[in-house]
């Protein structure tokens, strides 16, 4: 889409946009987080607005949704369309491959252990995307500009949002899910802390010979982890995985300008050729490894959600599912003040959202970094720690089940 030729869609159900527009809710940002949160809002009764442009091209990436995430996005009538899509995480195993002294076992993680099936599903980003805006045009009360924001205003009794289709929108609440550079938190005046990390994740698509059997696995090298990540069969490749693989940007930007056959090689030597013969299926993707946490998570008429509100690392698969437990508890947040009368941009609302959220991102974004920077490390002490902790989780197991335990109930939603 041009700036200069601007589209607009009406999808069935939703209202014509008017060149001025009231609605309980505007969304901004039309990724897989703004793109739940409409959805979701919409289906409790809010009126919305969502804009943005899905991007739905394929890119390498792929998202896993662990149980709680999938819990929370059967709850909104999504998850039926995307079960197809996806591929189920029984077992997570975890390598030490940094070629420490003091090398833990592996360890690896059942779900069956804590009485789940799987502990989530991986999919595609792009099917992802795709699914969730085709939910879009089918629900009432959901409206959408495919078009970009292009300024704010949060001085008034309401917020109103321009679009580069001439269009303002007026709402009690702004929701900014427009990502780590989101303009809307930067019009609230809301800064960021920022760590930009010396090391570059390489993702793709890989077919491979043998079976992935449902397990996920992590090896940890001393430039970062190297995810291999279950997906659905392909039509012509009956087993697949999605790859992150975290290492210093100079050797990401060498193995980006390998041709498909000499990266498929470099990827199966790193893989010790667990799943046999690998080969890329998809587009090759780079993306610079940084962190970011807003300094608030609201402002007047304002929340932040998603990568607007917190980046991570890729390790753990916190982003993702961290994002969908700010819809969440926004979404509780919200039918808390509508029960009570309450102004939906109110300080209320928005004091009940930064308690509910802020210890959960400050916690994992903590984690992420201590076990990222302690791969880096080749310091003796730290090698050690790492290794007894994975020893630990390895034997001890009512600290591994109260981990697994953890790790799933901290994403599980109420619907």
């Amino acid at each position: 889409m041009s700036s200069s030729e601007p589209a607009r869609s009406d999808p069935p159900g939703a209202k014509a946009i008017a060149p001025s527009r009231v609605s309980d809710v505007v969304v901004v940002g039309a990724g897989a987080i703004g793109l739940t949160a409409a959805i979701a809002l919409a289906r409790k009764g809010f009126s919305v607005v969502l804009i943005g442009s899905a991007d739905a091209r394929a890119n390498g990436r792929t998202l896993a949704l662990f149980d709680g995430s999938v819990s929370f996005l059967r709850s909104v009538g999504v998850w039926p369309h995307l079960a197809p899509l996806a591929a189920p995480l029984a077992t997570i195993r975890i390598i030490d491959d940094t070629g420490s002294l003091f090398r833990p076992p592996p360890v690896a993680f059942h779900a069956r252990e804590i009485g789940l099936e799987a502990f989530g599903f991986n999919i595609e980003n792009d099917a992802l995307v795709s699914a969730l805006a085709e939910a879009t045009r089918q629900i009432p009360g959901l409206a959408l500009i495919e078009c970009q924001a292009t300024a704010f205003d949060f001085t008034g009794p309401s917020a109103t949002v321009t679009v580069d289709d001439g269009s303002v929108v007026s709402a009690q609440l702004i929701v900014a899910a427009d990502g780590r550079r989101s303009p809307a938190r930067a019009a609230a005046g809301i800064s960021v802390r920022e760590r930009v990390n010396e090391q570059t994740a390489l993702t793709t698509i890989l077919a491979h010979d043998q079976p992935h059997r449902d397990v996920s696995t992590e090896l940890h090298t001393r430039e970062g982890p190297f995810t291999l990540v279950p997906l659905a069969a392909g039509r012509e490749a009956p087993h697949r995985s999605s790859l992150v693989w975290m290492m210093a940007a100079p050797q990401a930007g060498r193995r980006r300008a390998l041709n498909d056959q000499a990266l498929s090689r470099e990827i199966e030597r790193q893989a010790h050729s667990m799943l046999g013969a690998m080969r890329v299926e998809g587009p090759v993707g780079l993306f610079p490894i940084a962190s970011a946490t807003a300094a608030r998570l609201s402002a007047p008429r304002l929340v932040l959600i998603g990568d607007a509100a917190h980046v991570f690392p890729p390790i753990g698969a916190q982003g993702l599912n961290l994002g969908l437990r700010d819809v969440a508890h926004l979404l509780d947040c919200l039918a808390a003040a509508r029960s009570r009368a309450r102004d939906l941009g109110g300080p209320e609302l928005r004091s009940a959202y930064e308690s509910s959220r802020r210890a959960d991102i400050l916690l994992r974004g903590a984690s992420v970094e201590a076990l990222n920077r302690s791969l880096l490390s080749d310091l003796l002490p730290m090698d050690v720690l790492r290794g007894a902790g994975l020893l630990a989780l390895s034997v001890v197991g009512p600290l591994r089940r109260a981990v697994m335990r953890e790790g799933v109930a901290s994403a599980r939603f109420a619907p």
